[in-house]
Protein backbone atom coordinates (compact mmCIF):
# COMPACT_ATOMS: atom_id res chain seq x y z
CA UNK A 1 0.00 0.00 0.00
CA UNK A 2 2.55 2.26 0.99
CA UNK A 3 5.51 3.75 -1.51
CA UNK A 4 7.31 6.30 0.00
CA UNK A 5 8.51 8.54 -2.47
CA UNK A 6 10.02 11.76 -1.97
CA UNK A 7 12.89 12.21 -4.77
CA UNK A 8 10.46 13.44 -7.30
CA UNK A 9 7.53 16.19 -6.28
CA UNK A 10 4.21 16.67 -7.65
CA UNK A 11 1.69 19.93 -7.38
CA UNK A 12 -1.48 18.35 -6.55
CA UNK A 13 -3.74 21.18 -8.70
CA UNK A 14 -1.58 19.88 -11.92
CA UNK A 15 -2.42 16.24 -10.68
CA UNK A 16 -6.30 17.03 -10.22
CA UNK A 17 -6.42 19.40 -13.58
CA UNK A 18 -4.82 16.18 -15.53
CA UNK A 19 -7.24 13.89 -13.79
CA UNK A 20 -10.27 15.55 -14.35
CA UNK A 21 -10.70 14.05 -18.41
CA UNK A 22 -11.23 10.60 -16.96
CA UNK A 23 -13.89 11.80 -14.69
CA UNK A 24 -15.52 13.55 -17.38
CA UNK A 25 -14.93 9.98 -19.92
CA UNK A 26 -16.59 8.01 -16.72
CA UNK A 27 -19.29 10.10 -16.36
CA UNK A 28 -21.04 12.20 -18.86
CA UNK A 29 -22.70 14.18 -16.05
CA UNK A 30 -19.84 15.88 -15.24
CA UNK A 31 -19.34 19.44 -15.36
CA UNK A 32 -16.51 22.02 -14.67
CA UNK A 33 -17.28 25.60 -13.58
CA UNK A 34 -14.63 28.22 -12.64
CA UNK A 35 -14.66 31.99 -11.38
CA UNK A 36 -11.85 33.04 -14.09
CA UNK A 37 -9.24 30.90 -12.38
CA UNK A 38 -9.12 27.87 -14.97
CA UNK A 39 -5.29 28.36 -15.85
CA UNK A 40 -5.01 28.92 -11.51
CA UNK A 41 -6.68 25.79 -10.93
CA UNK A 42 -5.47 23.52 -14.08
CA UNK A 43 -9.18 22.58 -15.37
CA UNK A 44 -7.71 23.66 -18.89
CA UNK A 45 -7.70 19.92 -20.42
CA UNK A 46 -10.95 19.22 -19.01
CA UNK A 47 -12.25 22.63 -21.43
CA UNK A 48 -9.86 21.25 -24.70
CA UNK A 49 -11.87 17.59 -24.38
CA UNK A 50 -15.33 18.54 -23.45
CA UNK A 51 -15.89 21.91 -23.94
CA UNK A 52 -19.62 22.28 -23.79
CA UNK A 53 -19.16 20.99 -20.21
CA UNK A 54 -17.00 24.40 -18.98
CA UNK A 55 -18.65 26.94 -17.77
CA UNK A 56 -16.63 30.25 -16.61
CA UNK A 57 -18.80 32.48 -14.67
CA UNK A 58 -16.31 35.48 -14.10
CA UNK A 59 -15.01 36.42 -11.09
CA UNK A 60 -17.69 35.84 -9.25
CA UNK A 61 -17.48 32.86 -6.93
CA UNK A 62 -20.79 33.66 -5.29
CA UNK A 63 -22.46 32.98 -9.03
CA UNK A 64 -20.06 29.85 -9.55
CA UNK A 65 -21.59 27.71 -6.51
CA UNK A 66 -25.08 29.17 -6.74
CA UNK A 67 -25.07 28.08 -10.23
CA UNK A 68 -23.04 24.86 -9.14
CA UNK A 69 -25.88 23.82 -6.89
CA UNK A 70 -29.00 24.83 -10.06
CA UNK A 71 -26.86 22.17 -12.28
CA UNK A 72 -26.65 19.61 -9.65
CA UNK A 73 -30.56 20.09 -8.93
CA UNK A 74 -31.00 18.86 -12.98
CA UNK A 75 -28.54 15.82 -12.55
CA UNK A 76 -25.47 16.94 -13.66
CA UNK A 77 -22.51 16.69 -11.24
CA UNK A 78 -20.68 20.09 -11.25
CA UNK A 79 -16.85 20.25 -9.98
CA UNK A 80 -16.86 24.02 -8.92
CA UNK A 81 -13.20 25.49 -8.73
CA UNK A 82 -11.48 27.98 -6.93
CA UNK A 83 -8.85 28.89 -4.70
CA UNK A 84 -9.31 28.13 -0.64
CA UNK A 85 -10.59 31.99 0.69
CA UNK A 86 -12.69 32.91 -1.79
CA UNK A 87 -15.24 29.40 -1.80
CA UNK A 88 -14.85 29.19 1.99
CA UNK A 89 -15.64 32.71 2.92
CA UNK A 90 -16.64 34.52 -0.31
CA UNK A 91 -19.15 32.26 -1.13
CA UNK A 92 -19.74 30.96 2.39
CA UNK A 93 -23.47 31.53 2.06
CA UNK A 94 -24.59 30.17 -1.06
CA UNK A 95 -21.97 27.22 0.40
CA UNK A 96 -24.61 26.91 3.15
CA UNK A 97 -28.19 27.85 1.96
CA UNK A 98 -27.64 26.43 -1.82
CA UNK A 99 -25.26 23.52 -1.71
CA UNK A 100 -25.23 22.12 1.66
CA UNK A 101 -28.86 22.89 2.93
CA UNK A 102 -30.41 20.89 -0.26
CA UNK A 103 -28.02 18.25 0.31
CA UNK A 104 -26.67 18.15 -3.35
CA UNK A 105 -23.61 16.54 -4.98
CA UNK A 106 -21.96 19.76 -5.59
CA UNK A 107 -18.12 18.97 -5.45
CA UNK A 108 -16.21 22.27 -4.39
CA UNK A 109 -12.21 21.86 -5.64
CA UNK A 110 -10.53 24.38 -3.18
CA UNK A 111 -6.68 24.97 -3.91
CA UNK A 112 -4.24 27.02 -1.97
CA UNK A 113 -5.16 25.62 1.10
CA UNK A 114 -3.21 26.61 4.35
CA UNK A 115 -0.39 28.87 3.68
CA UNK A 116 0.66 27.38 0.85
CA UNK A 117 0.55 30.20 -1.27
CA UNK A 118 3.05 31.41 0.70
CA UNK A 119 4.04 35.39 -0.18
CA UNK A 120 0.31 36.16 -1.56
CA UNK A 121 -0.12 36.48 2.30
CA UNK A 122 -3.56 36.29 4.27
CA UNK A 123 -5.96 37.85 1.76
CA UNK A 124 -4.58 34.60 -0.21
CA UNK A 125 -4.19 32.03 2.63
CA UNK A 126 -7.04 29.26 3.38
CA UNK A 127 -6.59 29.18 6.97
CA UNK A 128 -10.20 28.85 8.39
CA UNK A 129 -12.00 26.79 5.27
CA UNK A 130 -12.03 23.50 7.51
CA UNK A 131 -14.04 25.03 10.39
CA UNK A 132 -16.25 27.44 8.15
CA UNK A 133 -17.24 24.22 5.96
CA UNK A 134 -17.01 21.67 8.47
CA UNK A 135 -19.76 23.57 10.89
CA UNK A 136 -21.97 23.08 7.78
CA UNK A 137 -24.60 20.04 7.82
CA UNK A 138 -24.54 17.90 5.12
CA UNK A 139 -21.32 19.06 3.51
CA UNK A 140 -18.20 16.35 3.66
CA UNK A 141 -14.63 17.92 3.97
CA UNK A 142 -11.35 16.06 2.55
CA UNK A 143 -7.91 16.65 1.95
CA UNK A 144 -5.65 14.60 -0.42
CA UNK A 145 -1.59 13.93 1.09
CA UNK A 146 -0.36 12.84 -1.95
CA UNK A 147 -1.39 12.28 -5.98
CA UNK A 148 -2.34 8.91 -5.77
CA UNK A 149 -4.83 9.36 -2.83
CA UNK A 150 -6.02 12.36 -4.83
CA UNK A 151 -7.04 11.00 -7.76
CA UNK A 152 -8.77 8.11 -5.95
CA UNK A 153 -10.45 10.50 -4.01
CA UNK A 154 -11.70 12.34 -7.40
CA UNK A 155 -12.68 9.10 -8.35
CA UNK A 156 -14.79 8.47 -5.41
CA UNK A 157 -16.67 11.90 -5.68
CA UNK A 158 -18.74 10.03 -9.62
CA UNK A 159 -20.80 7.79 -6.81
CA UNK A 160 -20.39 9.61 -3.59
CA UNK A 161 -23.98 10.97 -2.06
CA UNK A 162 -24.02 14.74 -0.87
CA UNK A 163 -21.82 18.03 -0.87
CA UNK A 164 -18.02 17.71 -0.51
CA UNK A 165 -15.30 20.02 -0.30
CA UNK A 166 -12.10 19.15 -1.26
CA UNK A 167 -8.96 21.45 -0.30
CA UNK A 168 -5.51 21.04 -1.44
CA UNK A 169 -2.23 22.48 -1.07
CA UNK A 170 0.13 24.05 -4.06
CA UNK A 171 2.94 22.83 -2.06
CA UNK A 172 5.35 20.08 -3.93
CA UNK A 173 4.94 16.76 -2.63
CA UNK A 174 5.61 13.27 -3.39
CA UNK A 175 4.49 10.06 -3.39
CA UNK A 176 3.19 8.13 -0.17
CA UNK A 177 0.85 5.69 -1.28
CA UNK A 178 0.94 2.81 -4.30
CA UNK A 179 -0.80 3.25 -7.03
CA UNK A 180 -2.19 -0.09 -7.86
CA UNK A 181 -2.16 -1.23 -3.71
CA UNK A 182 -3.54 1.50 -2.31
CA UNK A 183 -7.54 1.77 -1.06
CA UNK A 184 -9.91 5.00 -0.76
CA UNK A 185 -12.49 5.35 1.42
CA UNK A 186 -14.06 8.82 2.39
CA UNK A 187 -14.51 8.67 6.06
CA UNK A 188 -11.80 6.33 6.70
CA UNK A 189 -8.33 6.83 7.81
CA UNK A 190 -4.86 5.93 5.93
CA UNK A 191 -2.02 5.09 7.78
CA UNK A 192 0.57 5.66 5.91
CA UNK A 193 3.46 4.74 8.33
CA UNK A 194 3.11 1.86 11.22
CA UNK A 195 3.85 1.82 14.62
CA UNK A 196 2.83 1.61 18.33
CA UNK A 197 5.12 4.11 20.12
CA UNK A 198 3.73 7.25 19.52
CA UNK A 199 0.69 8.70 16.45
CA UNK A 200 0.86 11.58 14.24
CA UNK A 201 -2.37 12.36 13.29
CA UNK A 202 -2.54 14.75 10.07
CA UNK A 203 -4.30 15.60 6.89
CA UNK A 204 -2.67 17.05 3.66
CA UNK A 205 0.74 18.02 3.11
CA UNK A 206 1.24 17.55 7.35
CA UNK A 207 0.88 13.91 6.32
CA UNK A 208 3.97 14.08 4.31
CA UNK A 209 6.28 15.93 6.92
CA UNK A 210 4.84 13.32 9.45
CA UNK A 211 6.04 10.37 7.34
CA UNK A 212 9.40 11.69 7.04
CA UNK A 213 9.13 12.46 10.46
CA UNK A 214 8.25 9.06 11.83
CA UNK A 215 11.03 6.86 8.97
CA UNK A 216 13.63 9.40 10.69
CA UNK A 217 12.49 8.50 13.86
CA UNK A 218 12.51 4.99 13.40
CA UNK A 219 16.06 5.39 11.76
CA UNK A 220 17.69 7.32 14.47
CA UNK A 221 15.85 6.25 17.83
CA UNK A 222 13.87 2.71 16.87
CA UNK A 223 10.64 4.60 17.73
CA UNK A 224 7.89 3.47 15.58
CA UNK A 225 5.44 6.04 15.73
CA UNK A 226 1.89 5.97 13.58
CA UNK A 227 1.18 8.08 11.08
CA UNK A 228 -2.78 8.77 10.47
CA UNK A 229 -3.93 10.34 7.48
CA UNK A 230 -7.12 11.78 8.26
CA UNK A 231 -8.13 12.69 4.85
CA UNK A 232 -11.45 13.04 5.76
CA UNK A 233 -11.42 15.70 8.06
CA UNK A 234 -15.28 15.59 8.62
CA UNK A 235 -16.77 13.10 9.14
CA UNK A 236 -13.19 12.05 11.40
CA UNK A 237 -12.92 8.61 11.81
CA UNK A 238 -13.28 8.25 15.50
CA UNK A 239 -11.88 4.56 15.44
CA UNK A 240 -8.36 5.54 14.15
CA UNK A 241 -8.14 8.35 16.92
CA UNK A 242 -8.94 6.03 19.63
CA UNK A 243 -6.75 3.44 18.02
CA UNK A 244 -4.20 6.20 18.19
CA UNK A 245 -4.66 7.08 21.50
CA UNK A 246 -3.76 3.52 22.62
CA UNK A 247 -0.15 4.76 22.00
CA UNK A 248 -0.48 7.11 24.71
CA UNK A 249 1.89 10.27 22.64
CA UNK A 250 -1.27 11.90 20.21
CA UNK A 251 0.31 15.01 18.00
CA UNK A 252 -2.00 16.43 15.53
CA UNK A 253 -1.12 18.60 13.15
CA UNK A 254 -2.74 20.42 10.55
CA UNK A 255 -2.06 23.67 7.68
CA UNK A 256 -4.75 25.61 9.05
CA UNK A 257 -5.67 27.95 11.80
CA UNK A 258 -5.76 25.38 15.17
CA UNK A 259 -9.08 26.93 16.13
CA UNK A 260 -11.44 24.74 14.61
CA UNK A 261 -9.06 22.46 12.99
CA UNK A 262 -8.28 19.24 12.55
CA UNK A 263 -6.74 19.37 15.85
CA UNK A 264 -10.23 20.30 17.46
CA UNK A 265 -12.17 17.53 15.91
CA UNK A 266 -10.03 14.97 17.06
CA UNK A 267 -9.45 16.39 20.67
CA UNK A 268 -13.45 16.38 20.66
CA UNK A 269 -13.41 12.35 19.73
CA UNK A 270 -11.10 12.25 23.00
CA UNK A 271 -12.29 13.77 25.30
CA UNK A 272 -16.18 12.18 24.53
CA UNK A 273 -14.14 8.72 24.87
CA UNK A 274 -12.97 9.80 28.45
CA UNK A 275 -9.59 8.48 27.16
CA UNK A 276 -6.37 10.97 27.94
CA UNK A 277 -3.16 10.61 25.88
CA UNK A 278 -0.69 12.61 26.25
CA UNK A 279 -1.63 15.23 23.49
CA UNK A 280 -0.31 18.53 21.16
CA UNK A 281 -2.30 20.23 18.89
CA UNK A 282 0.19 22.11 16.17
CA UNK A 283 -0.81 24.44 13.20
CA UNK A 284 -0.59 28.29 12.35
CA UNK A 285 -1.77 29.75 15.78
CA UNK A 286 -4.71 31.70 16.23
CA UNK A 287 -2.94 34.99 14.30
CA UNK A 288 -2.40 36.22 11.19
CA UNK A 289 1.34 35.64 10.09
CA UNK A 290 3.49 38.05 8.30
CA UNK A 291 4.30 37.23 4.73
CA UNK A 292 7.14 34.73 3.88
CA UNK A 293 7.66 31.22 2.04
CA UNK A 294 4.91 28.94 3.14
CA UNK A 295 7.92 26.46 3.93
CA UNK A 296 9.53 29.02 6.21
CA UNK A 297 6.28 29.28 8.05
CA UNK A 298 5.82 25.92 8.69
CA UNK A 299 8.99 25.49 9.99
CA UNK A 300 8.16 28.76 11.96
CA UNK A 301 5.16 27.45 13.82
CA UNK A 302 6.37 23.65 14.14
CA UNK A 303 4.30 21.05 11.91
CA UNK A 304 6.86 20.49 9.44
CA UNK A 305 9.20 17.50 9.43
CA UNK A 306 11.30 18.61 11.69
CA UNK A 307 8.99 20.55 13.83
CA UNK A 308 6.70 17.34 14.64
CA UNK A 309 9.47 14.78 15.36
CA UNK A 310 10.95 17.64 17.84
CA UNK A 311 7.21 17.61 19.58
CA UNK A 312 6.63 14.16 19.40
CA UNK A 313 10.18 13.39 21.20
CA UNK A 314 9.44 16.15 24.10
CA UNK A 315 6.03 14.63 24.62
CA UNK A 316 7.64 11.63 25.15
CA UNK A 317 9.87 12.60 27.67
Amino acid sequence: MLAYDFSHTYILRDVIGDYLPSLGEENDKVVVINADLGKTCRTRKFQEKYPERVFNVGIAEQDMVGFAAGLASEGFLPFAFSMVNFISMRACEQCRNDVAYSDLNVRLIAIYSGLSSGTSGVTHWGMEDCAIMGSMANMTVVEPSDPVQARKMLKSFLDYQGPVYMRSTVEPIGQIYDEDTYRFEIGKASIAHEGNDGAFICSGITTQFAVQAAVHMEEKYHRKIRVVDMHTVKPIDTQAVLEAAETGYVVVAQDHNMVGGLGYSAAAVLASSGMHPAFVNLGIPDCYPHVALSRTLYHKYGYDAEGLENTMLDLMK
